[in-house]
């Protein structure tokens, strides 16, 4: 984009916005896309329910499979937009900004892809929006702010506001991030890419249920921490401060009365920092029109790109939900 404006007033120009298409997009007879699908993505990478639905969805044999009728049948379009402080997007770190990057909020993030996507396909509104993790922080912010840009939403294993239990994980990280004064210098120092490495780990739990945690040796968490941290060694650490600083903002509890679209919202039974029951299921009665679905998640998806069940718990379930 030439240029994006936050809410702080500050402008960046020639803004770079990384994004990729799936299927085919549909015209009513103004010319107008009706069956845009626009994606968040998390941190996970790979290691994310929502990455292996997308992994699914491009498999070879998509043509012979039922589950994915929707997407041979060229029903949605689906578009997927990396966000605002992500390094394949506008980022502190592909601005070479670092630490005078502008200070950015969900909100930003949310207006970010909206101008995009304005810019780009001439879009007003979208039939849906999903996301998982910090994605699911940009469907919550998007539904709350902008209730008529869109007919339905997913959230996956996400709250309208961190949980008590995130919220102290990511102050600690944020501690961990300032207890290095390297990170507010205009030259990189090797320090620093240790303070990644440092961080990652910490990030690693956001991704493991109570049960994984339980039942998985010491060897095999040591595997994953060790997979899920070299995945990680490209961010920088002015990305993930600004991301600390965002997430640590985030709240839009209060304003959950103002979504109008359609809401699944999926919870993964035993998340370390979520309490489902305490935390996840109260949001049925804050949402007008919505339904909790709560998954188990198999040991071995966090780290098998082949493992789809998840996926197809969430295909099934929203053909019962009647998505048209």
């Amino acid at each position: 984009m030439s240029s994006f404006e936050f809410e702080s007033g500050r402008i960046l120009k020639d803004v770079n916005v990384e994004y990729s298409t799936m299927g085919f997009p549909k015209y009513d007879e103004d010319g107008n896309i009706t069956n845009a699908i626009v994606f968040c993505p998390t941190l996970k990478g790979e290691r994310s329910v929502l990455a292996n639905l997308h992994n699914a969805l491009t498999m070879d044999n998509i043509s012979n499979d039922d589950e994915f009728a929707f997407i041979r049948d060229k029903k949605y379009f689906f578009i997927r937009i990396v966000s605002l402080g992500s390094p394949e997007s506008c980022s502190p770190s592909t601005t070479d900004l670092k630490h005078n990057f502008p200070n950015y909020t969900f909100r930003d993030c949310v207006n970010f892809k909206k101008q995009f996507l304005k810019e780009k396909f001439n879009l007003d509104s979208v039939l849906a929006i999903v996301g998982e993790g910090v994605g699911g922080c940009e469907v919550f912010t998007w539904a709350c702010e902008y209730p008529d840009y869109m007919e339905f939403i997913l959230s996956m294993n996400n709250l309208a506001k961190l949980s008590g239990t995130s919220y102290i994980f990511f102050k600690s990280m944020e501690s961990v991030l300032e207890s290095n004064d390297k990170i507010y210098s205009d030259v990189y120092d090797p320090s620093l890419s240790k303070l990644v490495v440092a961080v990652n780990k910490m990030l690693f739990l956001n991704y493991l249920s109570r049960n994984m945690l339980s039942n998985l040796s010491r060897d095999e968490l040591d595997a994953l921490l060790d997979n899920f941290v070299e995945d990680g060694l490209f961010r920088d650490v002015h990305d993930l401060k600004y991301l600390c600083d965002c997430l640590l903002e985030y709240d839009v509890n209060d304003k959950l009365s103002n979504i109008k679209a359609k809401t699944i919202l999926i919870a993964i039974e035993g998340q370390f920092l979520v309490n489902v029951e305490k935390e996840v299921l109260p949001l049925e009665n804050a949402i007008d029109d919505v339904e909790v679905m709560v998954i188990q998640l198999d040991e071995g998806e966090f780290d098998n790109g082949e493992s789809y069940s998840s996926v197809f718990k969430i295909f099934s379930f929203l053909n019962e939900y009647g998505v048209e």
